[in-house]
């Protein structure tokens, strides 16, 4: 990797989807404390953990304990979705408001997840992101085309159409505190995995259509995220190319070691 060239900090975020209790949230905190302060890494990149809403306070208070100090260096916590507007009668939804008391600084905003299962349309997902913003967080927007679109070579232009329609909703402005992550959604929780080249291809495109749209420093600030059945086997691979600057982590970010793993493979 060109490191001349590439001056993004890596970025690698864990999303744990629906699971993890307390017992094993505050044992996946401990251990990650033990591997940061053997093998330190605040200087290098940013870790981020996105648990379930109901874990957000309890790993807060565990981060900003004095015992975990060497973690306010290195980590910082998401959340997984949130509700487009700021409050209302919008029973078991959460705000952006309330995800900032409850100690985040990041959220997933359109994971293909949302998407597919509980039909968030990309209107719906460019609303999120500009109430993210809103209320004082910074979204990863989650980007990814399904099998059947990848197979009739309708990739680029699934891609394109969810970016642009945040661009012309949000704003390019928007994206100067924004996190891009491209997701393919037949590699999630598959245990397949787009080749480095591949993802690379739709990096570089995401990167050029930032650019294009004036985006400012889009090739130099913007980072994008790979996400898809990233593990400590694959990692390094696909870090190494230009385009790639961290990873969205589902499995393997369950287990503490697996996931310092890949957050050690994606040091510059």
């Amino acid at each position: 990797m060109d490191q001349a060239i590439r001056c993004r900090r890596p970025l690698v975020a864990a999303n744990w989807k629906m699971h993890g209790r307390r017992e094993m949230a505050l044992s996946f905190m401990a251990e990650l404390l033990e591997g940061l302060t053997r093998n330190p890494m605040d200087e290098e990149m940013d870790l981020l953990i996105c648990p379930p809403f109901v874990l957000l306070s309890e790993l807060a208070s565990f981060i900003n304990s004095p015992q975990a100090a060497k973690l306010q260096q290195t980590l910082v916590l998401g959340a997984q979705n949130l509700h487009e507007r700021p409050h209302g009668a919008y029973t078991g939804e959460i705000s952006g408001s309330m995800l900032i008391e409850a100690g985040c600084q990041y959220v997933l905003v359109g994971h293909s997840e949302r998407r597919t299962l509980f039909g968030e349309n990309d209107a719906l997902v460019a609303e999120k992101f500009i109430a993210a913003q809103q209320a004082g967080l910074t979204p990863i927007l989650c980007l990814g085309e399904l099998a059947s679109e990848r197979e009739t070579d309708r990739t680029a232009e699934v891609v394109s159409r969810q970016l642009n329609e945040v661009l012309q909703t949000a704003g390019t402005k928007a994206f100067e505190n924004a996190v891009v992550a491209y997701e393919p959604v037949w590699a999630i929780g598959t245990g397949l995995t787009a080749t480095p080249m591949l993802a690379q291809e739709v990096h570089a495109q995401i990167r050029a259509e930032l650019a294009a749209a004036g985006v400012a420093n889009a090739a130099q600030d913007v980072r994008i995220l790979y996400g898809g059945s990233v593990k400590p086997n694959n990692a390094a691979d696909l870090f190494a190319e230009i385009d790639i600057d961290g990873a969205l982590v589902g499995g393997a970010s369950l287990e503490a070691k697996d996931f310092l793993a890949i957050c050690a493979a994606a040091r510059h």
